[in-house]
């Protein structure tokens, strides 16, 4: 039975105390939650109060529902401070995970007129396409695909990005200096390949960030992520 703190709300207090059991561990991520009905019993309250309390549950983000099952315990975030430049093979081992990445194809080709649009590059320039998929102790996070001009980046190999993580390859062959990048966020619709490789259902909604990085005035990389939506949150610190 919840207390029934005359200053609180009583979806407000039951909302603490499912919030409580997710931080400590006793309803786990995609741990199905107890019914309504079940709820309801549970901690003495009405239905009108457990519903409300399951809307703002999943307003948060602290709770899914899946048609016909119930409510799950959402997975964990990972937050992303926008403030300075981050990797993320840097920002998993923050979190203290392995992450890892698999190259699903590496090519030559003649750059796109959109991409020659991003990157400042002529139409018929050549670009190398990298297309990766992120994981964090083996589970899929980002679908990446990534556009370097060939010009600065001659004999790039795929073995060298299979083996080293990209920025390392940049700084310690080619001698690059990052001096800045640019990153643009919208919220999409999870395509099928996408959706495949990330594990998730078609159209789910991802987010997608654009990611343009310079050194001093050159365009040296444009890369589009897939992000799942369940597992990325951002935040950008205002001054």
């Amino acid at each position: 039975m919840i207390m029934k703190d005359p200053r609180l709300p009583l979806y407000f207090q039951l909302m603490d105390t499912i919030l409580e059991k997710i931080e400590l561990g006793e309803l786990k991520e995609n741990e199905k939650l107890p019914s309504e009905r079940e709820l309801c019993e549970l901690y003495s309250v009405s239905r009108t109060t457990v519903r409300q309390t399951m809307q703002s549950l999943e307003r948060d983000g602290y709770i899914y529902k899946v048609h016909g099952k119930g409510s799950f315990v959402s997975p964990k975030k990972y937050n992303q401070s926008l403030i300075q430049f981050y990797s993320f093979t840097e920002e998993m081992k923050k979190a203290e995970k392995e992450p890892s990445t698999k190259i699903l194809s590496f090519e030559q080709i003649i750059c796109e007129a959109h991409i020659a649009k991003k990157m400042n590059l002529s139409e018929d320039s050549d670009v190398f396409k990298l297309t990766r998929l992120r994981l964090a102790d083996d589970e899929p996070m980002l679908y990446e695909t990534t556009y370097l001009p060939v010009s600065r980046f001659d004999n790039l190999t795929k073995n060298q990005l299979e083996n080293t993580p990209m920025y390392e390859v940049f700084h310690e062959l080619y001698n690059v200096t990052i001096t800045k990048a640019t990153e643009t966020f919208k919220a999409v619709s999870t395509r099928t390949i996408e959706a495949e490789y990330l594990q998730i259902i078609e159209n789910t909604p991802s987010l997608m960030f654009e990611r343009i990085t310079y050194e001093h005035d050159t365009i040296i990389e444009y890369t589009a992520s897939i992000a799942r939506g369940d597992k990325f949150s951002y935040t950008v610190e205002l001054k």
